[in-house]
């Protein structure tokens, strides 16, 4: 019986994984469809969203199901309150590439990002889809260290989110009103994705440990 337990808190985790492979997917093709205003791709990333939730809340119902049954202590305890805070930051993560498709949508035929934006943007996706990658990564193998790069890899999105204000607000501007909006919301749609996955990570580093990354990181 406790091998079947055991199978059970590792199945949470494969869910986990799985959430962060479907979240990656949908901030990879929302990326796509918001730069080339590609109306048929929003939609199929706005679509596939219900797919995170239904998994966020067939895995919520695992746990809490373990939760009753099994009346877990310690790290047991500690692995299946984690997955319930985790699976709570992929689904965000999956709302959040939502958002930045339905920017897509709401502005095509025209791209809501203009070109001198353009690369800025790029990279900001290139860092998300990074970031949720090793935030799978760590998931899968409680992997510390790596968890606690998580957390250093986040400071070029934040550096990026800067630069695009920066560009915004800059006196000589040629950016309408509109596209200003347009491209601030996206850029915080990209930075908030990142914070999840640093939460994530954090959140591992405590599964593993007990501890805050806070009292870790210095050493790594």
């Amino acid at each position: 019986m406790r091998d079947a337990y055991h199978e059970e808190l590792d199945a949470l985790t494969d869910q986990l994984v799985e959430m962060t492979r479907l979240v990656g997917s949908a901030i990879s093709r929302a990326s796509t469809a918001l730069l080339d205003a590609d109306l048929t791709l929003a939609e199929s990333v706005i679509a596939a969203d219900d797919a995170v939730d239904a998994l966020r809340d067939e895995l919520d119902a695992r746990a809490m199901d373990l939760l009753a049954r099994q009346q877990p202590v310690a790290s047991d305890l500690r692995i299946i309150v984690t997955t319930l805070k985790m699976s709570g930051d992929l689904e965000r993560m999956g709302d959040l590439a939502r958002h930045v498709a339905r920017s897509a949508r709401r502005r095509y035929p025209e791209s809501a990002v203009p070109a001198a934006l353009r690369a800025t943007i790029v990279e900001m996706g290139q860092v998300a889809e990074r970031l949720v990658a090793k935030a799978g990564s760590v998931i899968a193998s409680h992997d510390v260290e790596e968890a606690l790069q998580i957390e250093k890899d986040d400071d070029e999105m934040d550096r990026l989110h800067r630069a695009l204000f920066g560009d915004l607000l800059n006196v000589a501007s040629p950016f309408s009103i509109e596209t200003a909006i347009d491209v601030t919301l996206v850029s915080r749609y990209y930075e908030r994705f990142a914070d999840h996955a640093v939460s994530i990570a954090r959140r591992v580093v405590f599964l593993v440990t007990g501890r805050q990354p806070r009292d870790l990181i210095e050493h790594v």
